[in-house]
């Protein structure tokens, strides 16, 4: 029904309306047919102002996600209700227009018990955040998240992170990095819990960076065609330090009959990048991704 009254809508308008419409409606157009309501923003639920004055966002699970490249910017924060949809797709905004990102296996978005863990504490300290998607919370809303999800550092640790009067989410991160597991941290010695290796697809409807004909001949052109491209991702545990990235490359590019999630390591080749990646990244923290051909164009 939402998907017909939309459609009647625009059907109705001149191409000088439609315009101004799409222009300035944009994301609230996206969200209405993703969630079913024209909210402005893509974080979960609201946001409190003050003075009785709120900011709305997505209400509730959704059956299609969303992805942008505005996050990977730092212009914005997706929320888990977009970026972990009943299926495994995803709309992914960029600064032309929308292209999709999906996986065949629905194991992609399960979690293991430390990541779990983790999307807990993060969801404890989103509901104290109240600044924007600043990333950081009060000492008083730190001493709530320490006890909704059990987690004691020692006094020491604690005067530290309180010490400024806010808590970042990217230093107490790393203080749980170091924290042992039985405190409620999630120190791992070995490094390795958790790696994930799994193939999603990028579609994109009208991609610019096909030529029409050989490449290396001259009076080639770019042309606009659908292309479907497939990715080999590898997701490094999200509980180690940075330095774990610095020999991870990511999963061969040759065909498997099984996609499964936690699968053991084939055949390896250098990690590529594209923006893409980028917005991969704002779902899966630090994936490395790998394809065959064509660099996939979300533009």
């Amino acid at each position: 029904m939402v998907f017909f009254i939309f459609f009647a809508f625009l059907s109705l308008c001149t191409a000088g309306e439609l315009r101004y419409f799409l222009f300035f409606l944009l994301q609230e157009i996206v969200n209405l047919l993703l969630c079913g309501e024209a909210v402005p923003n893509v974080f979960d639920g609201k946001m409190d102002l003050g003075g009785g004055m709120s900011l709305k966002g997505i209400p509730n699970s959704v059956e299609v996600g969303f992805l942008t490249l505005l996050e990977s910017l730092n212009l914005c924060k997706v929320g888990q209700y977009l970026k972990c949809p009943k299926w495994p797709i995803w709309v992914v905004g960029s600064e032309s227009h929308y292209t999709v990102l999906f996986a065949l296996n629905p194991n992609v978005q399960e979690e293991n018990e430390l990541e779990e863990r983790e999307s807990k504490i993060r969801r404890a300290f989103d509901a104290q955040d109240q600044s924007g998607g600043g990333g950081f919370i009060t000492v008083e809303g730190f001493q709530q998240v320490l006890r909704d999800t059990d987690i004691n550092f020692p006094s020491d640790k604690l005067e530290d992170l309180c010490n400024a009067g806010i808590i970042v989410w990217s230093e107490f991160w790393q203080a749980l990095l170091q924290l042992d597991k039985r405190a409620g941290g999630m120190k791992d010695p070995t490094g390795l819990m958790g790696k994930k290796q799994f193939t999603i697809y990028h579609f994109n409807g009208i991609a610019k960076s096909v030529l029409n004909g050989n490449a290396n001949i001259g009076g080639s052109s770019p042309i606009q065609r659908p292309r479907l491209c497939k990715l080999n991702v590898t997701v490094p545990p999200r509980w180690t330090q940075d330095e774990y990235l610095a020999d991870v490359v990511s999963a061969s590019t040759s065909g498997s009959k099984d996609d499964s999630v936690l699968s053991l390591a084939p055949p390896v080749q250098t990690s590529q990048h594209a923006p893409l990646v980028d917005c991969i990244r704002t779902r899966w923290p630090r994936a490395v991704c790998s394809w065959a051909g064509d660099v996939p164009s979300i533009v």
